[in-house]
């Protein structure tokens, strides 16, 4: 295994626990935060670390953060303000004129991007978002794509669960929850760092890849068990004729990467 150099713009929930992952496997790990205590945590876990906010960090900040690194992972979720679109992309294009031609770049990307067709949905369909999130993403993807072409991968990333992520707190206490009956598409942080491994080592560039737990169980009875487990009231949900719903394939991620997922199915981590 060859020792790499990576910049992890966003060492918090999921890029913290994967710069540390990384550095065991030998390489070298530069990584952002936009709070000044977070420096020390990044220090002593042998991050090289960088105080940036895109948008308004200077040029030799950005330089520094990209310069010699052979992969650039991007790990900036959009905020959820009016201008989300259009801000996010702003965001991101602050950084992309330090990236070169000789470097990869991984984009942290979610499956908000999919409409609800419910069905199975695989990458190779055509998007179409419901929410301004999920719009926003999809436009910072073109974006990347237009730029640099197969020099980035986009790991589309269904909603994330582990660690401090308890499902059970989402709905608690809920009334009138939608949706009951439409099957959940989630991935544990052991997973997307596995993927985002598997990317690396076999070097999978040019792609787009959905990452996603096997099993895809009801919503009312995945959040209903989540919330019995710790101790909190779980949601009701309403009875509906016609329920909206997408099922992420992730036949992909396991085929192109030879990747076998770790937490296959979600009820078993209740």
């Amino acid at each position: 295994m060859n020792p790499r150099k990576i910049s992890i713009l966003g060492c918090g929930w999921l890029g913290l626990p994967l710069a540390i992952d990384r550095i065991t496997k030998g390489d070298t790990i530069k990584g952002s935060t936009t709070t000044e205590g977070k420096i020390e945590v990044l220090k002593k876990e042998g991050i090289i670390p960088s105080i940036l906010t895109l948008g308004k960090a200077n040029k030799e900040a950005y330089q520094n953060f990209t310069s010699e690194s052979d992969i650039i992972i991007i790990n900036f979720p959009p905020k959820r303000v009016p201008n989300i679109i259009e801000l996010y992309q702003q965001q991101i294009q602050d950084i992309l004129p330090f990236i070169s031609e000789t470097q990869k770049i991984l984009f942290i990307s979610s499956t908000s991007v999919y409409q609800n067709t419910n069905g199975e949905v695989s990458e190779k369909l055509d998007i179409a978002p419901e929410k301004e999130s999920g719009k926003a993403v999809a436009a910072v993807e073109k974006l990347l794509q237009k730029q640099f072409g197969n020099q980035v991968t986009i790991l589309r990333l269904s909603g994330l669960i582990g660690d401090d992520r308890l499902p059970g707190r989402f709905l608690a206490n809920k009334k009138d929850v939608l949706n009951g009956d439409a099957p959940i598409n989630v991935i544990h942080r052991d997973d997307c760092i596995g993927l985002i491994n598997a990317i690396i080592e076999k070097g999978s560039w040019g792609e787009i890849i959905n990452g996603c737990a096997d099993k895809h169980p009801l919503r009312k009875e995945y959040y209903t068990l989540a919330a019995d487990k710790i101790g909190l009231t779980p949601p009701s949900f309403i009875k509906q004729d016609t329920i909206a719903y997408k099922i992420i394939s992730n036949t992909k991620s396991k085929n192109l990467l030879d990747y076998t997922y770790i937490h296959p199915d979600p009820l078993k981590l209740i």
